[in-house]
């Protein structure tokens, strides 16, 4: 499992513990979130549809992409278009966490390796940025089947932060 502890730069993020971790509060909540995509970001549908945001602390996500058949390709698996854009959203995501609304933040970069077939159920993914500067934030999000600890997918994506 991952640590969700505070990330070195995130400067002095109030806490909110969790047991035996502290996780770094958000710069967004995630009720906020949820209602702004679905305003402002309307097309996407992510946080009511698709896409289930499950957990959300400064820095990083855990989010569910439910299953759905239109998904899969032949053979009976996820599409690898469907992971990438789970690996995407999940990235903006966590940076959105990082920095707050600031919906214009773009991907510039992102590769992703399959290494597991993944089976026809819902997916989770798990996000973390690993640097956060002013311009550019790169993150890493690891992708398993529900239940399986094994990685289906994992993502290294860069985002370019507009100048606020």
């Amino acid at each position: 499992m991952v640590d969700h502890g505070k990330m070195a730069d995130s400067g002095k993020a109030d806490a909110i513990s969790t047991g035996a971790i502290e996780m770094a509060a958000p710069a967004i909540t995630r009720k906020e979130l949820i209602d702004r995509l679905g305003v402002e970001f309307p097309e996407a549908s992510y946080a009511v549809g698709d896409y289930e945001i499950e957990e959300l602390w400064r820095g990083g996500c855990r989010l569910r992409q439910r299953y759905d058949k239109r998904a899969l390709r032949p053979g009976g698996t996820h599409a690898g278009a469907t992971m990438m854009a789970l690996g995407d959203f999940a990235t903006y995501i966590a940076v959105l966490s990082a920095i707050g609304w600031v919906p214009l933040a773009v991907t510039t970069n992102l590769t992703i390796n399959f290494l597991k077939k993944p089976p026809a159920r819902d997916l989770v993914a798990e996000a973390r940025l690993l640097k956060l500067g002013k311009q550019l934030a790169v993150g890493e999000v690891s992708i398993r089947a529900d239940d399986d600890d094994e990685l289906v997918a994992h993502v290294t994506s860069t985002y370019s932060i507009p100048i606020r």
